[in-house]
């Protein structure tokens, strides 16, 4: 893959042999950030873990201090008194049955998270192949299945994040924007990471965090180390 011009001269601020303590990953993080938009700083996460099997899943949801610096729309499915609970705590789109042929038909996507309440899940269900492959299935373990639909719907907007396993085993997810000061890229990297370590699957045999690199959208990957995890 080439690189443009920018990426060479970010990319030669950073030492792929060397495995940064977080402070200074983030401060160089900071810096590779060139491009003209508010770049997004992401973490990804390799492990040790074989996905395939359940008992080494990894997946849940955390709740970053400083948030991610993005609008999150939320879609909730309910019926009764919580669609206005679900518009009362500032979700974008509150429905049930009717939205079905809009998401499956019109290709209607406008929204990044999906809440549910148990007793939609059996509508939802019939969107799994839709949902499903972008990510955006209600979860019970990511909190997004829920009857506390007030809960869910704040804790997304205050910048609730979910990860989970990829097919390589690596978990991706932003911990804030290159505008963010170090402190905020920080209190947020320290609770995403504190999440994931308590979730390590008990049945894992071996390393659990085989590497963490901080990158930015556009930027070369900082390498963090893994020693206090």
């Amino acid at each position: 893959m080439k690189h443009g011009k920018k990426y060479a001269e970010a990319a030669k601020l950073v030492d792929r042999m060397v495995q940064y303590d977080t402070a200074e990953a983030i401060a160089l993080v900071k810096k590779t950030a060139t491009a003209k938009f508010d770049e997004t700083i992401e973490v990804h996460i390799k492990t040790g873990c074989d996905g395939r099997h359940a008992e080494q899943q990894v997946r849940g949801a955390v709740v970053l201090p400083n948030g991610t610096g993005k609008t999150v729309r939320v879609l909730v499915f309910a019926k009764g008194d919580k669609v206005a609970e679900a518009e009362a705590a500032g979700a974008d789109h509150v429905g049930g049955e009717e939205l079905i042929p809009r998401i499956q038909n019109d290709g209607w996507l406008d929204f990044d998270v999906v809440v549910a309440t148990p007793d939609m899940m059996g509508v939802v269900g019939r969107l799994g192949k839709v949902l499903g492959p972008k990510g955006l299935m209600p979860n019970p373990k990511a909190g997004t299945v829920t009857m506390d639909v007030t809960k869910a719907v704040n804790d997304i907007k205050a910048g609730k994040i979910e990860y989970r396993l990829d097919k390589a085993n690596i978990i991706h997810v932003p911990v804030g924007k290159a505008s963010f000061d170090e402190a905020k890229i920080q209190e947020n990297f320290d609770a995403l990471m504190e999440a994931i370590v308590k979730a390590k699957p008990s049945a894992l045999k071996g390393q659990y965090l085989r590497s963490i690199t901080l990158a930015t959208t556009m930027g070369p990957g900082v390498k963090v180390n893994t020693a206090k995890y």
